[in-house]
């Protein structure tokens, strides 16, 4: 019964999100996906500069959120710190590059995140947060436009990138739902 209730509330979050690969071609694709949170503008801006408390572990390169951060200034760094390990010195990871920062309102970041970067692609990864009507919350658009050339097909490539977004939004909610 219990893994039944934990099913359903992993399938309600996962609908709770809006997602949609809004373009597509031969050369790039668009996705975009919102979520409604119980959180002011200014308190989702501060959680999602502190990836540490919402990024999936699952999809970074350490295995640990907690080695995430994002220096939110323009040039500020979305940066993930690799640990030495099994013999292996420590490392790091650029994931993405601040291009804009407005506490409360948006955040846009360029990279290419993931396996991507290991394509021809760049990326725009924009963060916008809209007070709900009546102050009872805040919708958060995030936008990952990406292009250039990939040895996959962007039909292949933008529903798989869409899902792991998706997922990444899914933890800044519940992290914001929390507050």
């Amino acid at each position: 019964m219990r893994i039944i209730l934990l099913a359903g509330a992993t399938l309600l979050s996962i609908a709770s999100a809006r997602a949609n690969v809004v373009a597509l071609s031969d050369i790039g694709f668009a996705a975009r996906n919102s979520v409604d949170v119980n959180a002011d503008p200014a308190t989702v801006y501060a959680l999602l500069v502190a990836p540490a408390r919402w990024w999936s572990a699952a999809h970074n390169y350490s295995g640990s959120a907690a080695n995430m951060t994002i220096d939110a200034k323009a040039g500020g760094c979305f940066c993930e710190t690799v640990p030495a390990k099994d013999g292996h010195p420590a490392g790091s990871v650029e994931h993405a590059r601040v291009v804009y920062a407005a506490p409360g309102k948006a955040l846009r970041l360029s990279g290419a995140l993931g396996p991507l970067q290991s394509e021809g692609l760049t990326g725009t990864l924009d963060f916008t947060l809209t007070p709900v009507a009546g102050g009872r919350g805040t919708t958060i658009t995030m936008t990952y436009v990406v292009g250039g050339y990939a040895r996959t097909p962007m039909s292949q490539l933008a529903p798989m990138v869409d899902k792991v977004m998706a997922e990444q939004l899914q933890g800044l909610q519940h992290a914001a739902d929390k507050k």
